[in-house]
């Protein structure tokens, strides 16, 4: 699914190839790909005729198009496959094309969302006094954001029961972060995915947000994380982080530190990958 690289990467494409365009008709495809929208496609599509698109807005792994002159925005689910593409009209359509969005204009490109395996999906939804949709508003900011409290965030982690792993896909403390940036970023801080938050020390804290941050910005450097054709940007394009990526994917391969081979290991319906002897295990209270 992806993560805060991948999901930035497509906004900054739609900022640049839809913003500020007037919605002159939609065409839904597939009826689950508006499921979320609970009027159904006809509500969906009149609801959106006649709109401006504003700037595309982004918290964490949460993408969405605000209209202009209505306090709504469309909310995307990207879900395991989804793709919004910018495509010239007479584009051949993709085969799994589910949702078409054509403006009023003559620019000659029309917005499509694609999805292969139909999780994600376009839905219209009442905004909050700070702009965001009501149905994310309760998604902590990410530590891209400036506004981001890395304070705060540290003492949350203190209170809480729970391992840093965990801690960091917790979308309630901390958005944006997923299994691929979650076992990179811990890597690079030395810390075993178990490790408990209640013992992190507010240096141990402000070093792992600043490999957080840092992982996130050299995977936005190359486009995001593409482990398959399925995650591409507006123009159809993939991402080349994988080729850089340190821990995540790599289990058996030498750890670029120590040469120890990387492990993993079954987590959360999920896969960990760490290095056994940088990132030593926390001990088993007796």
């Amino acid at each position: 699914m992806p993560e805060l690289p991948e999901v930035e990467v497509v906004r900054r494409g739609l900022e640049r190839w839809i913003a500020q365009r007037t919605v002159a008709d939609a065409e839904v495809l597939h009826p689950r790909a508006v499921r979320r929208h609970i009027a159904g496609a006809d509500d969906f599509v009149h609801r959106l005729k006649g709109h401006r698109i504003g700037t595309p807005s982004r918290r964490g792994k949460y993408l969405w198009l605000p209209l202009t002159d209505t306090s709504q925005s469309v909310l995307a689910h990207l879900g395991m496959s989804g793709q919004l593409l910018v495509q010239p009209h007479a584009a051949p359509d993709e085969k799994h094309l589910r949702i078409r969005v054509r403006f009023a204009d003559t620019l000659g490109t029309e917005l499509r969302f694609v999805d292969q395996r139909t999780f994600g999906g376009l839905s219209l939804h009442d905004n909050t006094p700070d702009g965001l949709p009501e149905v994310i508003a309760h998604i902590a900011r990410d530590p891209l954001d400036p506004l981001f409290d890395d304070e705060a965030f540290h003492q949350a982690l203190r209170r809480r029961r729970t391992t840093v792993k965990r801690a960091l896909l917790d979308q309630s403390l901390i958005s944006g972060v997923g299994n691929i940036y979650a076992d990179e970023a811990l890597w690079r801080a030395r810390i075993h995915y178990e490790r408990p938050t209640a013992n992190l020390t507010r240096p141990v804290t402000a070093q792992l947000l600043g490999h957080v941050r840092d992982v996130m910005n050299a995977a936005l450097a190359v486009g995001g994380t593409s482990f398959d054709s399925l995650y591409v940007n507006v123009n159809g394009e993939s991402g080349y982080f994988d080729r850089s990526l340190d821990a995540y994917g790599r289990e058996d391969l030498p750890c670029r530190r120590c040469a120890t081979p990387i492990r993993r290991r079954p987590w959360m319906n999920r896969s960990s990958y760490f290095c056994p002897r940088c990132q030593r295990a926390p001990r088993v209270s007796s």
